[in-house]
């Protein structure tokens, strides 16, 4: 007889195309979630124009479906550690595919909120689950890489809607763009019969035989046993409340660290997805100058990620994401100044590569910092409490909007929480992570 620990066999895996079939199922998830969260900021103008909203009053609507988001990361994450992440990834993309697309059909902005919070508990919920997904499956030593890649994706549905709402809102109407999300629905299917289930829940809910059809995938090179069992590491089991675990063996401060380092980007983020095509026009720019501001803003995006991850994986994850929020400060801050056109490009590609990449790559590291068994969890807590800096930034940036106050003090205030996440991130206690005890040799047969 002999113990197969799952997690080293997934650490030391080449990769192949089953790793491949992973990470283009949940980027293209993430695509579609991308897509989702961003096509409101690029269709406010015109929102705010149709339904006669103040500036105030459509910060309240974008922020709905944040709001919706921190339930859905909390609830969603949590509960696809007890029923399963495919399922659980398969409800997300349910209820945000149907619920943007309900919003499209609204003339009323109480009921294009509602729409737009339920449809949020989706795109909450589906983050936590995916970068658990791809952490589990990915090898170790390109595990950042794979998972801001897999993350990009977010960046790239930004560029779509983008891309979309230039040519579709003016040809057909705000209501174009929304509708055009509920196509997603049809993978859910697919989702279901091929995106493989965690591996330690297999082992609770003794489906062995799916365990190991999963395992010769992963790596060819292991042969099954009639005589093997399978074991879990000991900092990955699950004993008691998953909630309280985020708080055991000395992580509970870095858990709080975690929480402020997402609040303070997601308020960055949202407060440019929200509000950049608005304050770029306000600066007078045209509302299609103004959108190519935001497809630059997720191309550099794109970048931050993949080079991030690459980064993170060849140095400290924590000291990049350090460097990756200070610069953020610096690049924000500069947005509010006067400068040549192409230099404004370059910034405003910092700013997505430094905000909307750095919170791929924190997510990322609470990936690696959570043991497997409450991983969609700690990610989902973590999103969760950072979404109520998503709820506040497009009220508050849309209060500054309302106020009429000097461009460069809106671009200060959204400047301001890269500092703070600078110093969150910097006292995480790295050494109390689960990626730090993966060479713990205890391990627990199942």
């Amino acid at each position: 007889m002999q113990h197969i620990d799952i997690h080293k066999l997934a650490d030391n895996a080449r990769f192949n195309r089953f790793h491949a079939g992973i990470l283009a199922w949940c980027a293209i998830i993430i695509i579609c979630d991308g897509y989702d969260l961003a096509v409101a900021g690029i269709a406010l103008p015109s929102i705010m124009k149709s339904m006669g909203v103040t500036a105030q009053n459509a910060g309240f609507m974008v922020s709905s479906a944040l709001f919706g988001m921190m339930f859905g990361a909390i609830f969603l994450g949590t509960v696809a550690d007890r029923i399963g992440r495919p399922r659980a990834i398969a409800i997300c993309l349910a209820l945000f595919s149907v619920f943007t697309a309900a919003a499209g059909l609204t003339t009323d902005p109480y009921v294009f909120s509602a729409m737009r919070f339920l449809a949020g508990l989706g795109i909450g919920g589906v983050m936590p689950n995916v970068v658990a997904q791809m952490t589990e499956y990915s090898p170790r030593k390109i595990r950042s890489t794979m998972v801001t890649l897999m993350f990009s994706g977010y960046a790239v549905g930004g560029m779509l809607a983008a891309l979309l709402g230039k040519g579709m809102i003016e040809a057909y109407g705000w209501q174009s763009v929304f509708l055009a999300a509920g196509v997603p629905v049809v993978l859910i299917p697919f989702i279901l019969k091929t995106l493989p289930e965690s591996m330690p829940f297999l082992i609770r809910q003794a489906r062995i035989g799916e365990l190991q059809s999963i395992l010769t995938r992963m790596e060819p090179q292991y042969v099954v046993g009639a005589t093997d069992r399978y074991a879990v590491p000991a900092h990955d089991r699950a004993e008691g409340a998953p909630i309280g675990k985020l708080f055991q063996d000395g992580r509970g401060f870095s858990t709080v660290m975690f929480w402020i380092a997402f609040f303070m980007c997601l308020f960055m983020v949202y407060a440019l997805s929200s509000w950049l095509a608005k304050l770029m026009a306000s600066a007078g720019y045209s509302l299609g100058s103004a959108l190519t501001f935001v497809l630059v803003l997720n191309f550099g995006a794109v970048i931050g990620a993949v080079g991030g991850g690459w980064l993170a994986d060849r140095f400290h994850i924590k000291y990049v994401l350090v460097g990756m929020y200070a610069l953020a400060a610096v690049s924000i801050t500069l947005l509010g100044y006067k400068v040549p056109t192409e230099v404004l490009y370059v910034l405003v590609g910092l700013a997505g590569a430094s905000t909307i990449g750095t919170q791929i790559v924190t997510y990322a590291y609470a990936g690696q910092f959570y043991p497997a068994a409450v991983r969609s969890t700690g990610i989902g807590w973590a999103s969760g409490v950072g979404r109520s800096g998503a709820i506040l930034a497009p009220i508050v940036i849309g209060t500054l909007v309302g106020m009429q106050l000097p461009l460069e003090q809106n671009f200060v205030a959204i400047a301001i929480p890269a500092v703070i996440a600078t110093v969150a991130v910097s006292l995480i206690r790295h050494g109390r992570s689960a990626s730090a005890a993966v060479q713990a040799p205890q391990a627990q047969a199942a």
